[in-house]
């Protein structure tokens, strides 16, 4: 909402943009909700900070899928994009838009990558809000967590806290402006073993599954993503282990 969004920015030194429509099959299924949210909802922020106040620090939050398969050992800022989900196409749509208006107005825009964020306050209801928090949720309630396939696939994982400290560092320096970062672990774990260290420490029980055919449709395969520029450029790194993260 263009007149919501406004109101919000007037006033604000910095703009963490972390809303969006997060579910890749639901993605699928209804993309002109997906574009409503990630690229219109973008443009509105954009367009209400140039408008009314482009001083303000805009902080975008990217996700790792954007990349889609890769096609190098590992990825980095510069690897080649082909998402294969529409919310991942339209992510890397609404992160160009803010490298785009912080070129074209010098306005202050900066892009942070995520991957998997899990921890406290995160929704653990579905797999639409991250495989990870819905893992864990059904560990709490000492269920079976399905693995699709062997779950030999790699993935980073992000406890949140490390991941709300590369958004504030990003948000104070100067030096990140134009800028895209990955912020991720420093390393990657097969969503196998990753469950087995959640039921380990939380409950539950592993069982492996077939693939959905929705599902394997846009996996992706492994993730092996590289934090060298964030820590070069803003000195972040992850404080939290999995197994810290976890307890």
């Amino acid at each position: 909402n263009f007149e919501g969004v406004s109101a919000a920015v007037l006033g604000k030194d910095v703009v963490f943009n972390c809303a969006a429509y997060t579910s890749h099959p639901n993605s699928m299924s209804d993309p002109l909700m997906d574009i409503e949210i990630n690229c219109k909802g973008t443009i509105n922020l954009l367009e209400a900070a140039r408008r009314f106040h482009p001083d303000t620090k805009i902080v975008h939050i990217g996700t790792s899928t954007q990349i889609g398969r890769m096609v190098r050992p590992e990825a980095d800022e510069l690897h080649p994009e082909f998402p294969v989900d529409i919310y991942s196409a339209n992510k890397s749509a609404s992160e160009k838009y803010v490298l785009i208006y912080g070129n074209a107005y010098k306005m202050r825009t900066t892009v942070v990558r995520l991957a998997n964020n899990y921890g406290p306050r995160s929704c653990i209801k579905s797999a639409d809000f991250g495989f990870m928090n819905f893992f864990i949720g059904l560990a709490l309630q000492g269920r079976e967590i399905p693995i699709f396939g062997d779950g030999k696939q790699l993935r980073n994982i992000s406890f949140i806290e490390d991941s709300v400290s590369a958004m504030i560092l990003a948000s104070q320096s100067e030096a990140a402006n134009g800028e895209v970062f990955f912020a991720v672990s420093d390393d990657q774990i097969s969503i196998a073993k990753l469950s087995a260290q959640i039921a380990a420490h939380i409950g539950g029980k592993v069982r492996f599954v077939e693939w959905p055919k929705n599902r394997e449709a846009i996996e992706i395969g492994d993730a092996v993503i590289q934090n060298q520029k964030v820590k070069k450029i803003l000195g972040w790194s992850p404080q939290h282990g999995l197994a810290q993260g976890l307890a």
